[in-house]
């Protein structure tokens, strides 16, 4: 069961198995196990970082491209929550609609970065991608009314994922749960969620045909498979999963 829900991708040694285990016990339990703001505020990050590595190990580790332009995506995510939020105030549909339009901006944009510059080699792609990410970083700062410049934007989240809400009278294991724990869970439930289903694409014929391109992508292209278009599908997917 365990091997089918990692689509059969185990760990090539045990003490990596145990190791990885343990990351994922503690980051579970991490909120109970180092009750506090801080701790709490690190294993998030840690959560956020593990999904934004698995997506570039798509494009560069399975792929062989490099890419400067991931943390765009991861940006044009977080701006999209922040942005909906602000117009449309606290609310779950605020936050549906900003990650629809993060996700729709990250595939329009990734689809055309990878149809007009996976063409050429790959050094060529890095710099086309540094220079895209150099100019979003420019609109970012300069288009304060809507990104809030360099101080970026304040706005409240749904009423659960507050840190005043509070179902529970007594605590739990010593813990007092808030709406920080809530989301805290509800980041590391969305964390497993993308990185099996990231497990299940490069485990699938797909992701044979990505690391197939990143051996030999002349090889690839002789046998029948059409190296730009792969190359695009990896570069639109990865950005889809950091946003």
């Amino acid at each position: 069961m365990l091997s089918r829900l990692i689509s059969h991708d185990l760990p090539r040694s045990r003490i990596l198995a145990v190791l990885l285990v343990l990351v994922f016990l503690g980051l579970a339990a991490a909120p109970f196990l180092f009750p506090g703001v801080k701790a709490l505020n690190v294993a998030a990050k840690i959560l956020i970082f593990i999904v934004l590595v698995a997506a570039f190990d798509l494009l560069l580790g399975y792929t062989g491209i490099v890419s400067f332009a991931h943390t765009m995506f991861f940006g044009i995510g977080a701006y999209g929550i922040a942005i909906a939020s602000t117009r449309m105030g606290a609310g779950w549909g605020a936050l549906a609609v900003g990650l629809v339009a993060a996700l729709a901006v990250s595939l329009v944009l990734a689809l055309a970065i990878g149809l007009f510059s996976l063409r050429v080699r790959a050094i060529f792609f890095a710099m086309i991608t540094l220079a895209v990410a150099a100019a979003f970083q420019t609109l970012a700062s300069q288009l304060s009314q809507f990104s809030g410049g360099e101080d970026g934007l304040t706005f409240r989240m749904p009423e659960w994922l507050s840190p005043s809400f509070e179902p529970f009278e007594n605590d739990f294991l010593g813990v007092t749960v808030d709406g920080k724990i809530f989301s805290y869970y509800l980041l590391f439930v969305a964390c497993v969620v993308l990185v099996l289903a990231l497990l299940r694409i490069v485990n699938s014929p797909f992701g044979r045909v990505l690391q197939a391109i990143r051996e030999n992508e002349f090889r690839a292209e002789a046998i029948g498979y059409r190296v730009v278009v792969y190359r695009t599908m990896s570069s639109v997917l990865s950005a889809l999963f950091a946003c």
